[in-house]
C-alpha cells in the first residue's frame, strides 16, 4: 500500500520523459515530414511490383533497388523533365512580358475601349481608366509573383536536392523492410493491432485513391485543355496545359482557372470562333472529366462523400501546400475511421453492461 504513491509517481516521470522524447523525435523529423510522407506514398504504389521481384530473386535488397530504379523511370525522371521544360517556358513568358509591357498596356486599353464601346455595356457606364489601371496592376502582379517563384526555385534548390535525396533513401528502406517496419509499429503502439492495421489501411488506401484519381484526372484534363489551345492558335500551350494539370487538384474550379479567362480574352479581343470553342470545349468536355469523374472515382475508393472530398482538399492545399491534395483527404478519412470505430467500442462496452449482473 505505501509502495502505491511511489509507483504512480514513478509512472507520472516515466510519461512525462516519454512525451518530451517523442516531441523532441518529431521536431528532428519535422523538416523531413513530406519527403517522408512521400516515400511512404509511393513504396505502398509501388509495393506490388517489389513483391514480385522478391518473389523471383528472392533477394530483398536487389527488389528493393530494381523497384527504386522503376520509380526513377517511371515517375520521377518524366516529371523533372517536365518541370525543367515548365520552368523554360515561364523565364521565356517572363521576358517576352518584360520587354513588351509598353505593348500589353496598349493592347488592354484597346480591348476596354471596345468593351466600352458595345451597346449593352455602354448603358453600364464602365470606368474604361480605371479598369485599364487595374488590369495592368494584374498585370505586373502575376509577372511578379511569376519572378518571385522562380528566384524561390533556385534559391532553394539545395534544400529541395536534400529532401529529394532523404525521400528516395527512406522509399528504399520503406520498400525493402515494410512488413517489418509495420510489424514494429504496430507492435509498440499502445492501441489494438486491429484498429493500427485499420487505421494504416485508411490512410494508404485514401492516399493512393487520391493520388491516382488525381493525376488521371488532371492529365486528361491537362492535355485537352493544351490540345484545344493548340487548335485554336493559342502560344505555348504545353505550358497551359501543364498548369491545368496542376490547377486540376483543385476541386471543380481547378482548370477554368485557365481556360474560362482564355476563352474570354479571345472573345473581346476579336477572336470569335476561336473564343466560343475554348469556352464550349471547357464548359462541356474539360469540365465534365472533374465533374463525373472525381466523385465517382475518389468516393467509391475511399468511400467519402464528395462534399468532404472537396473541403478537405481545398483545407489540405491551403495548410501544406501541394501535398495537401493528398493529406486533406487522409485527414478527413481518418477521422471518419476514428469515429467509426468510438461507435463500434462503445456499442460493445453498453452491450458488456446490459449482459453484466
Amino acid at each position: 500500500m505505501s509502495r502505491a504513491p511511489f509507483a504512480s509517481f514513478q509512472n507520472v516521470i516515466f510519461f512525462a520523459f516519454l512525451t518530451i522524447v517523442t516531441v523532441f523525435l518529431g521536431y528532428l523529423l519535422k523538416p523531413f515530414f513530406f519527403a517522408i510522407f512521400w516515400a511512404v506514398l509511393i513504396a505502398a504504389i509501388f509495393a506490388p511490383l517489389n513483391r514480385r521481384l522478391t518473389l523471383r530473386f528472392k533477394r530483398p535488397n536487389l527488389s528493393a533497388g530494381l523497384t527504386l530504379a522503376s520509380v526513377l523511370v517511371a515517375m520521377i525522371l518524366p516529371l523533372g523533365l517536365l518541370v525543367s521544360l515548365l520552368v523554360a517556358e515561364a523565364i521565356d513568358i517572363y521576358a517576352s512580358v518584360h520587354a513588351s509591357t509598353d505593348d500589353w498596356v496598349a493592347k488592354i486599353q484597346d480591348i476596354v475601349a471596345s468593351l466600352g464601346s458595345h451597346p449593352l455595356l455602354a448603358e453600364l457606364q464602365i470606368n474604361e481608366a480605371f479598369i485599364a489601371e487595374k488590369s495592368i496592376e494584374v498585370l505586373k502582379a502575376g509577372s511578379d509573383f511569376l519572378v518571385r517563384n522562380l528566384t524561390a526555385l533556385t534559391s532553394n534548390t539545395v534544400v529541395f536536392l536534400l529532401q529529394f535525396a532523404v525521400m528516395l533513401y527512406c522509399l528504399y528502406y520503406f520498400l525493402r523492410d515494410s512488413d517489418r517496419l509495420v510489424d514494429i509499429f504496430t507492435r509498440y503502439l499502445p492501441v489494438d493491432r486491429r484498429h493500427t492495421i485499420l487505421f494504416i489501411s485508411e490512410f494508404l488506401t485514401t492516399a493512393k485513391a487520391t493520388l491516382k484519381f488525381t493525376f488521371v484526372i488532371g492529365g486528361l484534363q491537362g492535355f485537352l485543355g493544351g490540345l484545344i489551345f493548340y487548335i485554336v492558335g493559342i502560344e505555348r500551350a504545353l505550358v497551359w496545359g501543364v498548369l491545368m494539370l496542376g490547377l486540376s487538384v483543385v476541386p471543380a474550379v481547378g482548370c477554368s482557372l485557365i481556360w474560362a479567362p482564355a476563352g474570354v480574352i479571345l472573345l473581346v479581343s476579336g477572336h470569335i470562333w476561336q473564343g466560343l470553342t475554348v469556352l464550349i470545349f471547357g464548359a462541356v468536355v474539360i469540365s465534365s472529366v472533374d465533374t463525373l469523374l472525381r466523385p465517382v472515382l475518389l468516393g467509391r475508393d475511399i468511400r467519402m462523400h464528395s462534399l468532404l472530398i472537396f473541403l478537405s482538399t481545398l483545407g489540405g492545399l491551403s495548410l501544406f501546400g501541394f501535398s495537401g491534395f493528398v493529406l486533406g483527404p487522409v485527414i478527413a478519412s481518418l477521422f471518419l475511421a476514428i469515429w467509426k470505430l468510438f461507435a463500434e467500442l462503445y456499442r460493445q462496452e453498453e452491450a458488456q453492461n446490459q449482459d453484466s449482473p
